[in-house]
């Protein structure tokens, strides 16, 4: 079976540097699949609270996760550095699609590629809510081309 490559460094338009962790290796010697996830988390996540637009404990709307997924093409171990590049695929109206790619530090081509789906509540009701327009505007500064 045959599959697209992944995409490049240049698809991506925010960055973050991640270090690995000891206790990120799993028994095969390389990082496990689970702390791809929460690199993405922390990669989402970092961008909305550096941009103002999630407030942990008080903001309203609230993003869920509703799907997550990724691909594997390259092993990464401890200790080495990632970047891990964001970039939004999909803007509906309340729910937000992002991709994330994983690369070794130096590296043009990705170790992994994955997406995650928020989709925005609200934090007393948590039901899908629109997304404000200052959100859609920043969201819209990162879309993919």
């Amino acid at each position: 079976m045959s599959r697209a490559p992944l995409r490049v460094r240049s698809a991506y338009k925010v960055w973050r540097e991640i270090g690995t962790r000891w206790a990120d290796n799993d028994a095969y010697g390389h990082v496990n699949n689970t702390v791809y996830y929460a690199w993405f988390d922390t990669a989402v996540n970092a961008w909305l609270i550096e941009t103002g637009l999630l407030d942990i404990e008080r903001g309203d709307p609230i993003g869920l996760v509703v799907e997550t997924g990724c691909r594997y093409a390259r092993s990464i171990s401890y200790p080495e550095t990632v970047d891990v590049g964001l970039v939004v695929d999909e803007i509906g109206s309340s729910s937000v699609r992002y991709r994330i790619g994983v690369f070794r530090k130096g590296e043009a081509e990705a170790a992994a590629e994955g997406h995650f789906v928020h989709v925005y509540v609200g934090r007393e009701t948590r039901r899908p809510v629109p997304l404000p327009d200052e959100w859609r505007s920043r969201l819209e500064s990162i879309r993919a081309a």
